[in-house]
């Protein structure tokens, strides 16, 4: 069995004999066990970022953009599998594959583009739980942001007792995240009908192709790629290929479940957005403070309140998370391994920069997203050259139709992300 490399903590393995046990017994305790790494991966798709990027989306165009959470969230479903996969079949994360199969300007490359996506990804984490400190107890957002680095930096600490300890960490933001959304959907109510309108691809100008993209990075993240592959390589020992097929059909599940929860729980962001705010005509709430302000004067404190904690524990969650992640990338890609604060400090600098400045966090956080949208193709398109090779990947190398899935995914990003630029310089 590997090492850990990723975050210089000790990571305990699953207990011998438990894939076994979940496959031959039907042991449900057994099983549960065996879910977990996806319910970490899936927190970056919940994160700060998402909030904005679906709240402005939802209050300025309704229901439309419904179809691109639906389609970026069956990408995710595709791109995390495959990412779980890796771990499982090679043993080794993808920044590892990277470093051992691509030449090394390559390498070098993407590693620099993987840092440059980490700060994109830390100012959405920090800037989304420092605007939530601020809402719930008037902290001054610059010391709320230094506040959720100690908070990330605890909450990744609970790897030194054991990866179970943190899945569960996360799992318990998670469900303060999904409990807060579906109470205030249930106080606020939608239109069935237009909603299911939304879900009819569209878009109505540059600005909705905007917002449709930082949706798209806000979702399929590039940092948790790199992770989820991390996350399996070491989690259970496996003998054959026989327990690696189970192991697999075991995270295909984790996958399902865990993303499902995530596309709920963003859907029901926007359909807060468009029904609340949009329905009722507020087509400007285009910021975090302008929803949760929304929230208070249009359906009571309770709701503000909801709104708020979700944010907070999403804030803290991905931030630990990415921290986890940032490890990952530098360990795998130059094999290098630097103090968690250290790098902390560089990457969350731009987001303590936008704190100090006082510049729009909200706006900050939608183009946050959009950078990572371009990232994405630098994580996606190694993927997929690495799972369709058998020397890599063995027994489970992709399936034509796999390949295929995924390259068409990595295409359309790539596509839209240059449509994006023209239309942006005015080309288009």
């Amino acid at each position: 069995m590997t090492t850990p490399p990723n975050t210089g903590e000790a990571t305990l393995a699953a207990p011998p004999g438990l894939l076994a046990r979940a496959g031959r017994s039907g042991s449900l305790r057994a099983r549960l066990t065996l879910l977990g790494p996806a319910f970490v991966a899936c927190i970056a798709y919940v994160d700060p970022g998402n909030f904005a990027t679906n709240i402005a989306g939802g209050s300025k165009y309704g229901y439309m953009l419904l179809w691109v959470l639906l389609a970026a969230n069956l990408m995710a479903m595709l791109i995390q599998n495959l990412s779980a996969k890796v771990g499982i079949a090679t043993g080794r994360n993808l920044p590892e594959l990277c470093r051992e199969h691509f030449p090394r300007p390559v390498t070098w490359g993407l590693w620099v583009q993987a840092e440059l996506i980490a700060m994109a990804t830390d100012l959405a984490e920090f800037v989304g739980a420092a605007i939530a400190l601020n809402l719930l107890f008037g902290i001054p957002l610059l010391p709320a942001g230094l506040l959720t680095a100690v908070v990330a930096f605890a909450v990744l600490g609970l790897q030194n007792r054991g990866y179970r300890r943190f899945e569960l960490a996360i799992l318990g933001f998670l469900a303060v995240i999904l409990l807060g959304f579906l109470y205030d959907t249930l106080r606020i109510g939608f239109d069935v009908g237009d909603a299911a309108k939304g879900f009819v691809p569209h878009f109505d100008g540059g600005d909705s192709l905007l917002l449709a993209t930082g949706i798209l990075g806000a979702t399929v993240m590039p940092h948790v790629i790199y992770l989820h592959s991390a996350l399996t390589q070491n989690r259970v020992t496996v003998n054959d290929d026989a327990e690696r097929r189970l192991l697999l059909r075991f995270n295909r599940i984790d996958v399902t479940i865990a993303m499902t929860l995530a596309g709920i729980i963003n859907m029901s962001m926007l359909v807060i957005a468009a029904s609340l705010f949009f329905g009722g005509g507020l087509t400007g709430v285009d910021t975090i403070e302008a929803a949760h302000k929304g929230f208070r004067e249009l359906v009571g404190p309770e709701a503000a309140v909801a709104f708020a904690l979700a944010l907070l524990a999403s804030g803290f969650a991905s931030s630990s998370v990415g921290t986890y992640a940032g490890q990952v990338v530098m360990q795998g890609f130059i094999a290098r391994t630097v103090p968690l604060a250290a790098r902390r400090a560089v990457t969350m600098t731009p987001a303590l920069i936008v704190l100090a400045l006082g510049l729009d966090p909200t706006r900050s956080l939608v183009i946050s997203q959009v950078v990572l949208s371009f990232g994405i193709p630098f994580a996606l398109v190694p993927l997929v050259l690495l799972t369709r090779r058998r020397d890599v990947m063995g027994a489970l190398v992709n399936r034509r139709l796999t390949t295929l899935s995924a390259s068409a995914v990595a295409v359309v990003i790539i596509a839209l992300n240059l449509f994006l630029l023209a239309d942006t310089a005015g080309i288009a």
